[in-house]
């Protein structure tokens, strides 16, 4: 007896009819099997419709007639030919029966034939399924042991060359055809088309063969006739915006379909034919279409619509890249538009560093796209690289005397200085941090940082700084983009600035030993971090002469091995004046304070006398008269009455003078250039050949094109032409830096 048998329920036990009843096999077969019995009955079943059950008992007995016919001894054992019979069977049954079912349904709709198929594939899964239990010992031995397929595979191999082999091209036909109208937005039952899927993939015997070739390829290949068509109609009738919402909407439904009844590994290869027919083919004119096109996107704002055309083509291989060339070429327009205002300015008005609304109008370009790059292209590394290059154009594209590293320099200066720009903490913050963004596209980094030292040199000897931590914030945005390198000087003057407080509050206190009858300070500044001066000599008042020598006195004993320059081009003075009963507060320069207290015996004074009497120059004299006798505040009287000053003039204290304030400041025309240009020249070329010489001592040996490229790349605050660096390279040879190499006169080598 054999116990446990998988499809043989548990309480049952199989006996065999014992070794003196043999079988034999036509009566086996006729009597328990085939006729009338376990198969008829299963066909017969499947035939009329209904749910095929067999009750145990019968069961049983059909099963113990199969396994007593295949453990028979030789030559009664049975096992070949009830294996060939089972193969017969259900051939039988699928080439008298099913087929024609099939044919009959041809030609009446791919719905019909369908539903028939689906109907036959489902009653042969059954009858394979009862045919395997009813023979499940020839599995378990007679096939293992002749390797031989299983009686489930056999019978899924006779189902395919019967039946499937047969009906394959109508069934795919009728299969794209449903999917087709669900295109067109008819409803089809889908689980009908996911059963006929089903059975394609069955087909392959444990691979997708099968559904590859049969359905799949056709399918790819009616899906691309589809959209073909789709696309040529969209396209002529339909805007931009308009297409790439049936575009978007066509991919989705295509993706559920895979999802709904195809298989999952169709879905890449369905999504790029569809990708390839209505996005690849038609890219240039989406993008390019006039009147709806990505640039009038960009120019109206578009945002929703430009996300989606960029979800879209970022699809495709390179998809991004001609719609990133032109989101560049748009942004580069906006800002020449913006350099095109400033130009039309210039023609009216005179040009001068300070032009904030030219400015501003680069921030707010930037601002704006800097967030259309991130909202609406996710920050993607090309739509980066476009604004990246737009303004590197734009900033660089200079107009006018002034470069735009001066108006940029000159800004930041309204923002931090006393008195320019009302702005709050945050909103400084917020402007710098803007500014600095701009500042990165600068090829003239140099300039800037000349500029914007000379500028921050003023605010902070002149007290016009507005916020200590201001500056110190710039500093650090200019440090974090630059390095320490670009900074060190601008940290030298504000760490000069808090080291002198410490000694002023020292010497404070041994002026107060003296009477010296003048409040005195002094700032003293290192060399090499502020820019350089002039230092005019002048014949100072005794009382000024006698603070500097105590102050000098001082010094000395402090610090032994430094030498001071006195500068009084940079000093102020608060000078008391009194013109009739009224008594004003005069906000002057060191210089202007000397010229004043010249007056203070009340006579007249041609210029060349008061330029002996004081002990200075023409250059220096004349921007101080022109001061206090041609401006706002005429505490001198000129004669004869002129806008210039010329060496015949006299001059004498103005004693109409009269104003509503009491403290008034004059000012007078700088005598410092904003910036020196052979100085940046200067130290250009410095940094090229240092540049040079590092590489080659590293390199060794290198070619022309190689060096020129390897300096350009490394030279983070300028951008010299390749000229320059020849000459310089030149220069070194010269100097025995650098050898042309003799072998090849393109070819440098480093000499040590």
């Amino acid at each position: 007896s054999i116990q446990g048998d998988d499809s043989v329920p548990a309480r049952y036990t199989i006996m065999s009819s014992g070794a003196g009843n043999i079988i034999q096999l036509e009566e086996g077969w006729n009597n328990v099997i085939k006729k009338g019995q376990a198969i008829d009955v299963l066909e017969k079943t499947l035939d009329d419709g209904f749910d095929t059950c067999f009750e145990p008992k019968e069961y049983i007995r059909i099963y113990t007639t199969c396994y007593d016919m295949c453990t028979q001894r030789s030559p009664y054992n049975w096992s070949r030919d009830l294996y060939t019979r089972h193969g017969e069977t259900i051939e039988q049954y699928l080439r008298n029966t099913v087929l024609p079912a099939l044919q009959n349904k041809t030609g009446q709709g791919g719905t019909i034939l369908l539903q028939e198929l689906k109907h036959r594939w489902t009653n042969h899964q059954i009858m394979n399924k009862w045919l395997k239990k009813f023979f499940t010992y020839l599995d378990r031995y007679y096939v293992k042991h002749h390797s031989l397929p299983t009686l489930e595979q056999a019978g899924l191999q006779h189902f395919k060359a019967e039946i499937y082999m047969n009906s394959k091209e109508n069934s795919t036909s009728a299969i794209i055809s449903l999917i087709d109208e669900e295109r067109e937005g008819e409803i089809i039952e889908k689980s009908l088309v996911k059963s006929i899927v089903e059975l394609y993939e069955s087909m392959g015997m444990g691979s997708l063969d099968a559904y590859t070739n049969d359905l799949e390829q056709p399918l790819l290949e009616g899906t691309r006739s589809f959209y073909g068509r789709k696309r040529e109609d969209w396209i002529a009738k339909d805007s931009t915006p308009d297409y790439m919402i049936k575009a978007e909407r066509a991919l989705g439904e295509e993706k559920a379909r895979v999802t709904d009844y195809l298989n999952p590994a169709t879905e890449p290869k369905l999504r790029r034919v569809v990708e390839d027919e209505i996005l690849q083919k038609v890219q240039t004119n989406l993008l390019e279409k006039e009147g709806s096109g990505c640039t009038v996107l960009l120019a109206n704002d578009k945002t929703d619509d430009l996300k989606r055309m960029f979800q879209l083509f970022s699809r495709l291989d390179d998809g991004l890249q001609p719609m990133a060339d032109i989101v560049q070429k748009f942004i580069t327009s906006q800002g020449e538009a913006c350099v095109e205002k400033r130009e039309s300015r210039l023609k009216n008005e005179k040009d001068k560093n300070d032009d904030p609304e030219f400015v501003k109008s680069l921030i707010d370009l930037h601002e704006k796209y800097l967030g259309v790059i991130r909202e609406t292209f996710a920050s993607h590394h090309l739509f980066q690289k476009a604004l990246k290059n737009s303004f590197e154009e734009i900033v660089n594209h200079d107009v006018g005397q002034y470069s735009n590293a001066d108006l940029m320099s000159t800004f930041c200066d309204r923002i931090l200085k006393s008195g320019g720009e009302k702005l709050s903490d945050t909103e400084v913050e917020q402007k710098l941090d803007q500014i600095v963004k701009l500042f990165s596209f600068l090829n003239d980094k140099d300039v800037f940082a000349e500029i914007y030292r000379n500028q921050l040199a003023k605010r902070l000897l002149n007290q016009r700084s507005a916020s200590n931590d201001a500056e110190k914030a710039m500093i650090a945005k200019l440090k974090l983009q630059c390095g320490t390198q670009f900074t060190s000087k601008m940290e030298g003057m504000l760490n000069d600035l808090a080291v002198g407080a410490e000694q002023k509050s020292e010497f404070d206190q041994r002026m107060e030993q003296l009477d010296t009858k003048l409040g005195f300070g002094v700032q003293v500044l290192s060399n090499g971090n502020w820019p350089s001066y002039q230092a005019p000599v002048v014949q100072l008042p005794p009382q000024m002469s006698k603070c500097m020598e105590v102050f000098q006195e001082w010094h000395d004993k402090k610090h032994q091995k430094r030498r001071l320059t006195w500068v009084h081009s940079l000093g102020n003075a608060s000078v008391k004046a009194t013109y009739g009963k009224k008594t004003y507060d005069l906000q002057v320069t060191t210089l202007q304070a000397v010229v004043l207290n010249a007056f203070n015996d009340n006579k007249s004074y041609g210029f060349n006398e008061l330029k002996q009497k004081l002990n200075v120059d023409d250059k220096t004299l004349k921007p101080i008269m022109h001061s206090l006798s041609c401006g706002k505040h005429k505490v001198i009287e000129k004669s004869p009455k002129s806008n210039k000053i010329q060496s015949t003039d006299k001059f004498s204290p103005n004693p109409k003078f009269s104003s509503n304030m009491r403290k008034i400041r004059i000012p007078v025309a700088t005598l410092e250039q904003s910036h020196n240009k052979n100085r940046v020249e200067e130290d250009r070329g410095v940094a090229i050949e240092a540049c040079i010489v590092r590489i080659m001592k590293a390199r060794k040996t290198l070619a022309h094109q190689q060096l020129i490229a390897e300096v350009l790349s490394q030279l983070a605050f300028f951008k010299p032409q390749p000229r320059v660096i020849k000459k310089k390279i030149e220069a070194l040879i010269d100097r025995e830096y650098l050898e042309r190499s003799q072998d090849n006169s393109q070819q440098y080598n480093y000499l040590a």
